[in-house]
């Protein structure tokens, strides 16, 4: 009998131990969206030419991108900028996870042919775009879902 209670007690600290490891394990988080930020500065004077070509070639590209299941969603962010190296313009894309990224490439590029015709023609524009603005750079992180 005491052989069979011993042996009763060590079965339920063990797994005691190991449904408290179980619990310690998890993660009080989710993996969430993945988020792609990118900072603009533009130039003096050319806010509403930048916000023109956002509101439109920028636009659509999102749309078709979105429509296509690429994207989840994107925004246009203004900026108070306190130094002349800060943004004044943040432009957000949110994709559903890091595996959405795969192909980004090919993916822009069937975009690009899409809205302006061909990859040649998005490069040309994107070199004219720098007379009017910046990038100063951008991230790309993971939302957390809390649980």
């Amino acid at each position: 009998m005491n052989k069979l209670g011993l042996a009763a007690a060590a079965a339920f600290a063990v797994l005691t131990c190991s449904s408290m490891t179980a619990f310690a394990d998890e993660h009080p988080y989710s993996e969430g969206a993945v988020v792609n930020v990118s900072f603009i500065r533009t130039v003096d004077g050319k806010f509403d030419d930048y916000m023109k070509w956002i509101s439109t070639t920028w636009k659509q590209e999102e749309e078709a991108a979105k429509k296509a299941g690429y994207i989840l969603s994107y925004q246009v962010l203004a900026v108070e900028p306190r130094h002349p190296d800060d943004p004044d313009v943040v432009l957000t894309i949110t994709y559903k996870n890091w595996a959405a990224l795969d192909g980004a490439l090919a993916k822009g590029d069937a975009i690009a042919k899409q809205i302006e015709g061909s990859v040649a023609a998005a490069n040309q524009a994107q070199s004219e775009r720098n007379k009017i603005r910046r990038v100063l750079g951008s991230q790309t992180m993971q939302v957390l879902e809390l649980k």
